[in-house]
């Protein structure tokens, strides 16, 4: 019972397991895994990559009506919260679908010229699809409707194609088509469970790429800022600016100017406000509707129309028509509407998921992605056959959303309701809004897109991350929208590719005073064992990178050998090389280990391998590579590889 004997019986234990009965250190050998079937193997592979959340768990050991319900609950998520929902939850969705009403309103308005459509289809794309992502969405905070980065995107693609002014009602046409096709292209991509694949568009990319599509939604705006009324089609930054200067001496009307930027600079402070004090959140998210209504008043009562400032004239009244008639099912826009729509449905997904899962973590609930990416194809779908332009996520009206106290997606519903009594009852008091006020209410919207702190963070962070994300915003602000998103998508796959090419190898040293090996740039005090060249591969070994590894290594083995050349010490006799971050490899991984241990024995210099993972020895073991170099030569440790080959060595 002494605790000093019995420290020394546990010392006694520890030591009597380090040590083999022959005094040698112990050596625990590597484990080789169990073979597993083929069909097993396949199963678990398509298990990981498309159903790694376990969707189906909730049905397992129900009865056959449970699993119906259930299912049905999977599809409409109304129908399981909505058991629980009450009169308090209630208050708090009304109160954040009044507050972001009098937001959408008039952002709609401008957001549908933004893609150069007339006004009324931004509203009916704030009162159809919020209605059914209410029912089928699973995000409580995100405010569903036209958003600027996706108009402008669809405004440039669309124009491209047909001219929105002589060939009005095809250019609308073609817009449901392409609504249409970005809602299929959301479905199939979450009912086939492929949502990882917007994940290929890095956050450096989609930083980068808001931003310059900020920049150039904003310069368009110049046109309704300054009351110009020939204005180039074209979105970047040079023709843009040569058009404005153009009409500087007889196309910019003062008057607009005035109007302007005096409510851009009131929106502003708004903002400044409610950024400063969250108290005040509905500060911002009630300016822009003050701004309309003060504007219109303003210009309705001096007629500022009749001195050449430019006003909206004209909003359909009523709810959306149906459209199922207008999408383009045959015929040579067909392809163009499917092309333009993929792309459009792609952004408008990425914004979406990203501003869902930002709201699902600061309130600490699951986000299903793929159920997402459902929701919001189902919407578009349906928003396509009732005259609706894509609609997404937007992060300024999800954010007052959620600062307002939103419960969950019926404060959506009570929004559509709101749209649905302006398109009824509003609409003809919208004819003297001055599109000046619009364009004051989109740069304000879209100035916080253009995310600094994150740019520097990227700089700090990662430079080649920098670099992917001033290419997205170079290209969009100089080229096109179009151009910048290519380069974007374009710099994260060879991000991908040069990450998985060129894999990290890195030499290891001895830390002083423990039995642990580490990089040596990073620990400068480790030391090198005489004889010994211990490398680390920090990546699974592929047919793309294979070959770089295995010359990467030999060339490290010449380098060091030169260098104990020059200085008279022990050569090179053990190559170890560290395999624990070696996730996988293929048969051309294995083929450059044979090349390399080939190479090796030519200059009489012993492979030996340390802690190979379960599929690597696994691999290794059933192309007969462990029996070539031999089974004492596979090590669980480096420790363990240094400690029995050490001994050994030639002086």
């Amino acid at each position: 019972d002494n605790p000093e004997n019995m420290a020394t019986d546990i010392s006694r234990v520890a030591s009597s397991r380090r040590y083999s009965e022959n005094g040698l250190p112990y050596v625990h050998k590597v484990g080789v895994p169990p073979k597993t079937n083929l069909l097993k193997e396949i199963t678990e592979t398509v298990k990981e990559t498309f159903f790694h959340d376990d969707p189906l768990r909730n049905f397992k050991d129900q009865s056959k009506s449970k699993k119906l319900l259930l299912g049905i609950q999977a599809v409409f998520p109304i129908l399981e919260w909505g058991r629980s929902y009450n009169f308090s939850k209630f208050k708090g969705d009304l109160i954040a679908g009044l507050t972001i009403a009098t937001l959408c309103i008039p952002q709609d308005i401008g957001y549908a010229k933004l893609a150069n459509l007339d006004a009324q289809f931004g509203l009916y794309s704030s009162f159809v699809p919020p209605l059914v992502y209410a029912f089928m969405g699973s995000s409580r905070d995100i405010a569903i409707g036209p958003v600027a980065v996706v108009s402008l995107l669809l405004g440039s693609m669309l124009q491209q194609e047909l001219d929105p002014v002589k060939q009005k009602h095809e250019y609308q046409r073609l817009a449901f088509t392409a609504t249409f096709f970005a809602g299929v292209t959301q479905f199939v991509l979450g009912f086939f469970r492929l949502g990882f694949l917007i994940d290929f568009l890095s956050h450096a990319a989609i930083v980068g790429f808001m931003g310059g599509a900020a920049i150039t939604i904003s310069l368009q705006q110049l046109k309704g800022l300054l009351g110009i009324k020939k204005f180039t089609k074209k979105t970047d930054i040079v023709s843009v600016m040569k058009s404005v200067f153009a009409a500087a001496h007889h196309g910019w009307n003062w008057q607009t100017i005035v109007i302007g930027l005096s409510f851009l600079a009131f929106l502003l402070v708004a903002k400044f406000i409610g950024k400063k004090n969250k108290k005040y959140f509905w500060v911002p998210a009630i300016a822009p509707l003050i701004s309309v209504i003060l504007s219109t008043f303003f210009v309705f009562i001096f007629h500022a129309e009749k001195h050449d400032v430019q006003i909206v004239r004209h909003i359909d009244q009523g709810i959306n028509p149906p459209s199922v008639n207008e999408i383009y099912f045959s015929g040579e826009y067909l392809t163009k509407g499917f092309r333009i729509g993929v792309i459009a449905g792609l952004i408008a997904l990425t914004e979406a998921v990203a501003i869902g899962r930002t709201f699902a973590a600061m309130k600490d609930y699951s986000l299903d992605g793929n159920k997402e990416m459902v929701a919001l194809g189902t919407m578009n779908i349906v928003g396509s056959m009732t005259s609706c332009y894509v609609a997404t996520g937007s992060f300024s009206r999800s954010a007052v959303n959620y600062m307002a106290g939103c419960q969950t997606a019926v404060s959506n519903i009570v929004m559509s309701c709101v749209v649905l009594l302006t398109l009824e009852l509003i609409t003809p008091l919208f004819k003297y809004t001055p599109n000046a006020i619009l364009a004051s209410i989109i740069i304000s919207a879209v100035i916080g897109l253009i995310d600094i702190d994150a740019m520097t963070l990227l700089y700090k962070i990662d430079k080649f991350d920098f670099v992917a994300c001033m290419g997205a915003f170079l290209g969009v602000v100089f080229q096109s929208v179009e151009i910048g998103l290519l380069i974007a998508v374009a710099i994260s796959f060879a991000k991908i590719l040069l990450q998985v090419t060129r894999p990290r190898i890195v030499v290891l040293g001895k830390v002083p005073r423990t039995r642990v090996y580490r990089n040596m740039q990073q620990y400068p005090e480790s030391t090198k064992v005489p004889g010994v060249l211990i490398v680390r591969v920090d990546s699974a070994i592929y047919f793309s990178n294979s070959n770089y590894m295995r010359d990467r290594i030999l060339r490290w083995l010449t380098d060091e050998d030169e260098m104990l050349k020059e200085t008279n010490q022990q050569k090179i006799q053990y190559l170890i090389v560290e395999m624990s971050p070696v996730t996988d490899i293929d048969t051309s991984g294995i083929h450059s280990l044979e090349d390399l241990y080939k190479s090796l024995q030519k200059r009489n210099v012993e492979l030996v391998l340390a802690n190979p993972g379960t599929m690597v020895i696994d691999k290794l073991h059933a192309s007969g590579f462990a029996d070539m170099i031999g089974e004492d030569k596979i090590f669980l440790t480096v420790a363990d590889a240094v400690m029995t080959f050490a001994p050994k060595m030639e002086p």
